[in-house]
């Protein structure tokens, strides 16, 4: 297995490690307050330890930055909107859909088809995903909004795998979480954006901020610089995996066989990805320019 993979790998078990906490903190604020804080304050480190890195790119890269994190922004908000009209088990698997929705993106903008193994590995992802999520669906609003959810989150991937071999993926990360922030906090500032209540809200604040934002969005963009989007976006499907796993190992939660052997399609699909030719389209990280 790849570098980048296992990268991109590690950057999922940091998402899914998250589950319970965010869950907790989220009880206790509103979660376009704690999205604002968590982007803001990401930013805020990684430009006191580079203040020179925004500047420093060229203007296509701010551009391509603030695209994708317009997409990454617009995923995490219709997410937000959807959850308040269905259920979280089924936001979770059609916020998964983006499994889908990726490599039909990167074969309408980039003309790039996946091979018939990644169709493959995309199709045992998204069974795995409704084994882990679904106990029931129906279609409406909040479904609507969470699928909008899925193709922003498609298009922040096949972007991502296009544009961040063209520029440093820090600066990258940067401009991408900055507009995430700016994004959040125009919605919630209106009813009146809320500090964290209490110190077990800022340490998830922090948990979240530090190491499954600012380090995790870097090393997804430097991950995506060397990987197509359909295999990154299967990689990422391990993301409900990990967090499954870390609510049995911290929450005490039991997991079923239903949920098992979800997890074990998931796992599959991304080994298929990784077993597969790497010729052609699925092999290809080509540059886009803004």
């Amino acid at each position: 297995m790849r570098a980048p993979t296992l990268a991109l790998l590690a950057v999922t078990a940091v998402w899914g490690s998250t589950f319970v906490v965010v869950k907790d903190a989220v009880d206790r604020m509103p979660v376009t307050d704690f999205l604002t804080w968590r982007f803001g304050l990401a930013a805020l480190a990684m430009l006191l330890l580079r203040p020179r890195t925004v500047v420093s790119l060229p203007g296509r890269g701010r551009r391509a930055g603030l695209l994708l994190g317009l997409a990454l922004g617009s995923g995490y908000l219709l997410q937000t909107l959807g959850l308040q009209t269905t259920s979280a088990a089924v936001s979770g698997f059609i916020t998964g859909m983006f499994v889908v929705l990726t490599p039909l993106g990167a074969a309408v903008l980039l003309r790039q088809a996946p091979s018939r193994l990644a169709w493959a590995a995309v199709a045992l992802a998204t069974v795995g995903l409704g084994l882990l999520s679904l106990r029931g669906f129906a279609i409406g609003g909040g479904e609507l909004l969470t699928l909008g959810c899925a193709a922003a989150f498609a298009l922040h991937i096949v972007g991502l795998g296009r544009w961040a071999s063209s520029y440093d993926a820090y600066g990258l990360a940067v401009v991408q979480l900055l507009t995430v922030a700016a994004m959040c906090a125009l919605v919630a500032i209106p009813g009146g954006l809320a500090a964290p209540p209490d110190l077990g809200v800022w340490g998830a604040l922090l948990l979240t901020a530090l190491a499954a934002t600012a380090l995790a969005f870097v090393v997804q963009t430097w991950a995506q610089a060397h990987l197509p989007p359909t295999r990154a976006a299967v990689v990422m499907t391990m993301e409900p995996v990990f967090g499954g796993l870390f609510a049995v190992g911290v929450a005490g939660e039991r997991l079923g066989l239903r949920t098992l052997l979800g997890a074990l399609l998931v796992l599959a699909a991304m080994v298929l990805t990784e077993v597969g030719p790497r010729s052609g389209a699925e092999g290809q990280v080509e540059r886009l320019e803004v």
